[in-house]
């Protein structure tokens, strides 16, 4: 796999070099991760989601990704989601998507359903999954689904095993929601299949106990995420390239694991996906969970071990903090993209210190030009006060 595609420059820094997928080219390897904000209404974006996402695109990433998005207002995460249910929650995404293109940067949405762990608290409210009776008081009620009515662990009721009429509405929704992200103008659509959410149960040999075409073997278990990548591939344009989210490692002893994620990037590479987002965990929070250690990168094995053997390009993230991390990841053939989440809300601008880290801008072209500007003008007088502060000291001492 030539993962250069779209390099004019080997020999700069491999972060800061474009890439090529399908007809969208992307200006650099940063990629803004997919991260919940529980700030809208009915499912619709609001001005936190302009300055939120917008903010990214000032400060120098290539791509950035919106939060869960959900398909349908059962698959929620939680009560203030994004939405791509309606055709009303279309005009302000779209007011984002304008923005982030004005400002030279692509844009992608995240399509989800949560399915048995749909409803459940804000991480800053204790992050808890709310009760049956709180989600009917809903403005909007709702209830979890599931393949099996089995609950996602302990504090979680058992959801609805959904019936084929069910799966077939779950599928329709994801190609609506499609369309919808088309038609707001967004770059990329990224399929959730991971965390625990309803894609992920569905993999899942713990919490998927059907018997049908839905269950059972390993190819039964990825039929939901095949029929989804196949039917949205065929509604998204054939020049906008499609993500998946998969947790490589789904976080339960015996439960979905990394060569089964190669098996499936396989087949979801060959049904029109073009890159697998690496991310893990979330199927259970029972004390019998294997959790995966979070060191720094601690994702990066798995981006690169489906990389090779699945021959599809791959985005890392996980506890990736600075731009000489990012570049090696890069350079080492390990990922194609690298996406920072938590870093980039210390740094909202990491992505321009990235680029004058290794050498990409040395005169601060990257940066909005309203910004950069200034900063090149700043630049010599800073670096001559450095110079005098550090000569002071060495003669005081």
């Amino acid at each position: 796999m030539d993962a250069g595609a779209g390099t004019p420059d080997a020999s700069g820094p491999r972060l800061f070099q474009p890439l090529q997928l399908r007809g969208l080219t992307l200006a650099n390897r940063v990629v803004i991760s997919p991260m919940c904000q529980h700030a809208a209404q009915d499912g619709l974006a609001g001005a936190w989601h302009l300055v939120h996402l917008g903010k990214f695109a000032l400060g120098g990433a290539g791509l950035i990704l919106t939060e869960s998005t959900a398909v349908d207002p059962r698959g929620r995460i939680g009560t203030a989601d994004l939405g791509l249910w309606s055709d009303s929650q279309i005009a302000p995404l779209q007011a984002v998507v304008d923005f982030v293109h004005e400002q030279g940067a692509a844009i992608g949405v995240q399509l989800a359903h949560a399915g048995r762990k749909a409803g459940s608290q804000p991480l800053w409210e204790g992050g808890a999954a709310l009760g049956d009776a709180q989600m009917q008081a809903d403005r909007l009620p709702w209830t979890r689904l599931g393949p099996s009515a089995l609950p996602a662990g302990p504090g979680w009721s058992a959801p609805e095993a959904m019936d084929e009429a069910q799966i077939e509405a779950v599928v329709e929704a994801f190609v609506q929601a499609a369309v919808r992200a088309d038609r707001a103008g967004f770059d990329v659509v990224e399929l959730h299949f991971g965390h625990g959410y309803l894609v992920a149960a569905f993999l899942s040999p713990h919490a998927n106990q059907r018997r049908d075409a839905w269950g059972g073997s390993l190819q039964g278990r990825m039929k939901l995420a095949l029929d989804i990548a196949a039917r949205v591939r065929a509604v998204w344009p054939a020049a906008k390239p499609l993500f998946c989210r998969l947790s490589a490692v789904d976080g339960s002893v015996g439960g979905w694991g990394l060569e089964d994620s190669v098996v499936l990037a396989r087949a979801l590479a060959e049904r029109g996906v073009d890159v697998i987002d690496c991310s893990s965990g979330g199927l259970t929070e029972e004390t019998k969970a294997l959790p995966v250690p979070r060191g720094l990168g601690f994702q990066v094995p798995f981006a690169a071990r489906i990389r090779e053997a699945a021959g599809v390009r791959t985005q890392a993230v996980g506890m990736i903090v600075d731009a000489q991390q990012a570049e090696a990841v890069l350079r080492d053939g390990q990922a194609d993209l690298v996406a920072i989440g938590r870093e980039a809300l210390w740094d909202p601008y990491w992505a321009h210190p990235a680029a004058q880290a290794l050498g990409a801008d040395p005169q601060f072209r990257r940066w909005p030009v309203r910004h950069g500007v200034w900063l090149a003008k700043r630049a010599p007088a800073l670096a001559r006060a450095r110079s005098e502060e550090a000569a002071g000291s060495r003669h005081a001492g």
